[in-house]
């Protein structure tokens, strides 16, 4: 592994480093002088908005630059909106060079040991996420009116949505530019909503992840498509917007497992930012479970409550996306068949067979046999996953058992 980490770097900090200034170059493409259609704005935007999305400290830290370093003078660099200061964009473009850094040295090192680190880049991506819809994105779809209904001084042409003639000269002298925004922003936002869900997911999934090697390639894929969108969106505005729009389609309908990782890696984060496994207590019945990949006919990551009905049986409650109409599965396995799976970073409830039903939240960790006792579960508590092998490791350099289960 060690012999693959100077390639890896090279790759994840080259891609790192051009990428924000191609961003600068290209962010905001003005329409060509040959383009002067209404739509061409929106092929614009449409590549800022799904760019910024896809990563957004990287995305908002690069147009920011761009914007910097398009300003004509201090005086229109001090007008600048605070994203394109340079006492954000730089902090912003340093953090995501230092992110890439440590997935780069999580190649090598030891599973679990940059865990805090991905945790905090987690909640980093959610909070300039909320940031760049709340404020970038507005933003950018201001700046699209604006090309829309203002003129192009450099070719002389007349403004692409405003009437000419004498006739329309009170209609002309209408600023509509609100009107556009109050259509366009909500759909921005959507978009930007979709993208950036599926593009987090990435985060969460190298949270999850025991490997650094796979946390760099994850990591590299995503900044990859990024520098496709701002490339696509270089040579021609179209050609970005259709990349874009591909992006989009692809998040939209991968929506539902992005949001059920996304709840998932919030509910991770919280429960180890707030070490609430040291005051929490596993409840007698009704405890809150992720379902696993082998329950039938519940989407894997669903969020819902373990319910133990005084006939016997089991049943998963969920809602879906949340707040919609409750639903019930019925666990198909008996549950002297059922066991609590103690892993490094989280445990599941696994069949005899090893099937995941359920994944436990990390609040859970340390508190695997006080649920395997609450639903009477057979198997008690065994190890599972990095554990188990790390536990069968010590046995054979040991000379020594590894850990029986705990029934």
């Amino acid at each position: 592994m060690k012999r693959y980490f100077p390639f890896a770097w090279l790759t994840v900090f080259a891609l790192v480093v051009a990428v924000p200034f191609a961003l600068a170059a290209t962010a905001a493409p003005a329409p060509s002088a040959k383009d002067r259609s209404p739509a061409a704005p929106i092929a614009t935007a449409l590549s800022t908005v799904t760019g910024i999305a896809i990563s957004p400290l990287l995305g908002t830290g690069a147009y920011g630059f761009y914007q910097w370093v398009r300003a004509d003078g201090d005086a229109a660099r001090a007008a600048l909106p605070w994203y394109a200061q340079m006492n954000f964009w730089l902090p912003a473009l340093l953090i995501v060079g230092v992110c890439a850094a440590k997935d780069a040295f999580g190649a090598v090192v030891p599973p679990g040991m940059k865990k805090p680190l991905d945790v905090l880049e987690t909640m980093e991506n959610k909070f300039s996420g909320l940031v760049a819809a709340g404020a970038v994105v507005p933003f950018a779809m201001d700046s699209m009116a604006k090309m829309m209904f203002a003129a192009d001084p450099a070719a002389g042409s007349a403004p692409a949505l405003v009437p000419s003639g004498l006739a329309a000269i009170q209609i002309g002298a209408i600023d509509l530019t609100w009107l556009l925004n109050v259509l366009t922003i909500p759909f921005g936002i959507a978009v930007f909503a979709v993208v950036w869900l599926g593009s987090h997911a990435i985060n969460v999934l190298i949270l999850l992840s025991p490997w650094g090697a796979i946390d760099a390639a994850l990591k590299s894929a995503r900044t990859v498509l990024l520098g496709l969108v701002t490339l696509a969106a270089t040579i021609n505005p179209w050609a970005g917007a259709v990349l874009s729009l591909i992006v989009v389609v692809v998040a939209y309908f991968v929506a539902g497992w992005s949001f059920r990782l996304t709840v998932f890696g919030s509910v991770f984060c919280w429960d180890f930012l707030t070490g609430k496994r040291k005051s929490f207590s596993p409840k007698e019945n009704d405890n809150e479970m992720f379902a696993g990949a082998d329950l039938p006919g519940v989407p894997v990551r669903t969020y819902g409550r373990l319910v133990q009905r005084t006939q016997g049986g089991l049943e998963f409650v969920y809602h879906p996306w949340l707040w919609l109409a409750p639903r019930v599965a019925k666990v198909p396995v008996d549950r002297k068949e059922l066991a609590v799976g103690e892993g490094l970073l989280f445990s599941d409830v696994v069949t005899e067979s090893g099937a995941t039903m359920f994944s436990l939240p990390p609040r859970y960790r340390g508190h695997e046999d006080v649920v395997a006792r609450a639903y009477l579960m057979g198997g008690g508590v065994k190890p599972a996953g990095l554990r188990k092998a790390w536990n069968a490791l010590g046995g054979m350099i040991g000379g020594r058992a590894a850990q029986p289960d705990r029934g």
